[in-house]
């Protein structure tokens, strides 16, 4: 059996279709095929195209993540759940998180602090929501708290900011008690919340 193309996917930029004789038989990112030293005119053995194939599906898998990834940072857990979404096996989960770690493109550390930086500039919260929504997605609560650690941003700001952000709708500027209670979902302490509204009225 021998490879007669190589040629680069149109609708895929950067994947390569490789043909065996004449026929498709897999396709690979370029990083992929560079590494296996592929090309035209090479000799493969049957069962060096199955394995090249089942590289293939492993390949098309790793650039997934990479693409889900790259909308916005992960925490380890996310990354596992969606691999395991796409049925992906124990071993090839494992192996593509170790990539994605070694890369540096998964570390829950960062990816806490990052996360809590982006809540204090695009959408302040209290500290405690933040805790939450970081255990929801898995983080480790040493990441959570070194995170958290080191927000030196006062409650008080945020709060200040969130109160300033609904009142500019009605339903929150009409009815303080409805304010109240979203702002303690938010988790923002009880006599924070008095006060900063206290001050408002002054």
């Amino acid at each position: 059996m021998k490879i007669t193309s190589i040629k680069q996917q149109a609708k895929r930029v950067g994947r390569y279709s490789i043909f065996v004789d004449e026929k498709y038989a897999f396709s690979l990112s370029e990083s992929a095929l560079l590494e296996s030293k592929l090309a035209s005119g090479q000799e493969l053995t049957r069962q060096q195209v199955r394995e090249y194939q089942k590289l293939s599906s492993e390949d098309k898998l790793y650039n997934r993540a990479l693409r889900y990834i790259a909308m916005r940072p992960r925490s380890r857990w996310e990354m596992e759940f969606y691999l395991q979404r796409k049925d992906a096996s124990p071993p090839l989960i494992e192996q593509i998180l170790n990539k994605l770690s070694d890369i540096g493109l998964i570390d829950d550390e960062k990816f806490a602090q990052a996360f809590v930086n982006d809540r204090r500039l695009l959408r302040p919260t209290s500290r405690r929501k933040m805790m939450l929504e970081l255990r929801k997605k898995r983080v480790s609560s040493e990441a959570i708290e070194a995170a958290l650690g080191s927000d030196t941003a006062p409650e008080t700001t945020a709060l200040k900011e969130v109160i300033e952000r609904k009142l500019r709708q009605s339903k929150y500027r009409d009815d303080e008690l409805k304010l109240m209670q979203y702002l303690a979902r938010q988790g923002f302490r009880y006599d924070d919340i008095k006060t900063a509204l206290a001050k408002l009225k002054s």
